[in-house]
């Protein structure tokens, strides 16, 4: 039986929440990645079969607020944003929790006015051990409240596993994102470590490998993502492979093959073992799940996706990329940034800039129940149900003679 979490009611929704767990007590075992249809009659909204909050951020949530319910009477800080979702952060602000740090991890209030009375929270990216100690000298408990996400903690273990082995960590991740700050700290304490960012740069350091380029290369290319004293010529003779958790599965697979297979053309398939460590299992199945289930929406067609989360958010950014390529998409945080029928805030991927795009939802006009606008909805794993509610509501506000939500829902209510 899966754990359930205790959750705040106004993270729920009377839509999305009933739509997801009626899939869950359908598929248990999650082999249908069929979206979800909500049928209004001139408006369709397919949802992916996994979305939203995952184990790792619901397992943060109810340790944050049970701080909170737990030390009324106590100053509650976290290290920084608990996860990449601004509805989340604005609440437990809202509720006196206050942020040390950034998510580039700059201060913004000093570790000097922490007592050992104070309550730290560590979110769920986890942090660096610089940090842990930096606490520790101040007398700050971190164990009771530590959200850091159990996959999270896996990749840890594995680095340190493969370490002891005298293999080097490659992390195929964001060298300025939270989770892979904590994970280069975790790893470099017992082995070698170096970053990359996506397959070009797991091609350049194929390149170092194999011989193709020499160190002076590697110290350019890879400048401020290795671990201090990294010798190249040295420390890339065998090497394991694990992933910042919020990266495309698929991407991160990718570079592993393509750096065992130099590995493999290096030293020969008979050395493989001794020079390339086995680290599929550090793969968290919740990214991939919500990546599945995004490809298997986009096959199953739509007019136009919109994705939800922070913009901050990594493994939000990835569901972008991956609907972008086949139709129109609009990265949005929250129901806020849907203006008007015609015009919509959104996140761009390419600039990292936010703007609007007019005439968003082409397909409002007209439709109807024959012609019915399909729109393609998901959601990052940081991101509460009830954002999507919003979201959904609004849109169908503006379309004429839409058929009611408990009629929509009637296909799901095997659940009450």
């Amino acid at each position: 039986m899966p754990r359930t979490f205790k959750l705040p009611h106004f993270y729920h929704s009377p839509i999305i929440s009933v739509v997801k767990q009626a899939r869950r007590d359908t598929d248990a075992r999650k082999r249908d990645l069929s979206p979800s249809v909500l049928d209004f009659g001139p408006v369709r909204f397919k949802i992916a079969r996994h979305f939203g909050f995952c184990y790792g951020v619901e397992n943060a949530i109810e340790i944050a607020y049970q701080a909170l319910a737990e030390n009324p009477d106590k100053r509650i800080f976290l290290l920084s944003e608990m996860i990449h979702n601004p509805r989340v952060n604005e609440n437990l602000s809202q509720r006196g929790v206050q942020f040390l740090m950034d998510t580039a991890g700059t201060s913004r209030i000093p570790f000097d006015v922490l007592t050992p009375d104070d309550v730290v929270i560590v979110p769920a990216f986890g942090t660096t051990l610089e940090v842990e100690q930096t606490l520790k000298e101040r007398g700050v408990i971190l164990t009771s409240y530590n959200t850091t996400c159990p996959f999270v903690e896996k990749v840890w273990r594995r680095s340190e596993e493969i370490g002891k082995q005298n293999y080097t960590v490659v992390i195929h991740g964001k060298h300025y994102h939270e989770e892979t700050r904590a994970t280069f700290s975790h790893a470099q304490a017992g082995a070698p470590v170096v970053v990359v960012r996506d397959i070009a740069e797991a091609q350049d350091l194929a390149k170092v490998i194999s011989g193709e380029a020499d160190a002076e290369f590697f110290f350019q290319r890879f400048k401020d993502r290795f671990s201090p004293g990294f010798d190249p010529t040295l420390h890339l003779k065998r090497i394991g492979v694990v992933n910042q958790t919020t990266m495309l599965a698929t991407e991160t697979e990718e570079i592993a093959n393509l750096l065992r297979d130099t590995i493999t053309d290096t030293y020969g398939e008979a050395q493989l073992s001794a020079h390339f460590a086995d680290t599929r299992d550090t793969l968290c199945y919740a990214t991939k799940e919500n990546q599945d289930a995004t490809l298997a929406l986009i096959a199953d067609g739509g007019d136009v996706a919109v994705v939800v989360g922070g913009y901050n958010s990594s493994n939000t950014s990835h569901l972008v990329a991956l609907c972008q390529q086949h139709l129109p998409t609009y990265f949005i945080r929250d129901a806020n940034e849907i203006l008007s029928p015609k015009r919509i805030r959104h996140l761009e991927l390419e600039t990292k800039q936010v703007q609007t795009t007019e005439d968003w939802l082409f397909a409002l006009n007209g439709a109807d129940e024959k012609n019915p606008t399909d729109i393609v909805l998901t959601a990052g794993a940081s991101c509460p149900d009830v954002l999507l509610d919003e979201v959904l509501q609004k849109i169908v506000g503006w379309f004429p003679d839409t058929r009611p939500v408990a009629q929509v829902l009637e296909p799901f209510q095997h659940i009450f």
